[in-house]
């Protein structure tokens, strides 16, 4: 999330359009989920309904393997890791491509509200799901009519 300063002035100045424009990697197209510190943070989707909350995390390349789930106290925790080498060797010369990535996303989850022992998690399509369902004292109740005595 970026904050924008408000001002009166509604256009940017020309000096800083052209260096918007020549400072970007026009040709780099994996550089579109890095933040201004070269570090990734993948989108997440998060969905409640009357019975449980849905946590989507967008991560598509890992295996379920490259993930960490912590719950403690209520903070619950997504964590991945993943190094990559690459090595080639010819005649006259040798090639090495190294690559990290990582992240840590946490949601303070409901106190009381949510039932921790059930909590669910699942790897498809580049989609980490994560399902916490609610207590049931939490999730509503119908109406229902009280008689007078």
């Amino acid at each position: 999330m970026t904050l924008i300063k408000k001002t009166d002035n509604y256009w940017p100045s020309f000096p800083s359009l052209i260096d918007n424009f020549l400072s970007r990697d026009w040709m780099d197209w994996s550089n579109s989920n890095f933040s201004s510190t070269n570090t990734t943070l993948p989108a997440v989707n998060v969905k409640e309904n009357e019975n449980e909350f849905k946590i989507e995390v967008a991560a598509p390349g890992l295996t379920k393997k490259d993930f960490n789930i912590n719950l403690e106290n209520n903070l619950l925790t997504i964590s991945s890791e993943k190094e990559d080498s690459k090595s080639e060797e010819k005649e006259n010369y040798s090639r090495r491509e190294f690559s990290y990535q990582s992240f840590t996303r946490s949601f303070t989850l409901p106190e009381n509200l949510v039932d921790g022992e059930k909590i669910s998690a699942r790897y498809e399509e580049g989609i980490l799901k994560i399902e916490i369902p609610k207590r049931e004292e939490a999730k509503p109740k119908p109406a229902r009519t009280i008689k007078i005595a």
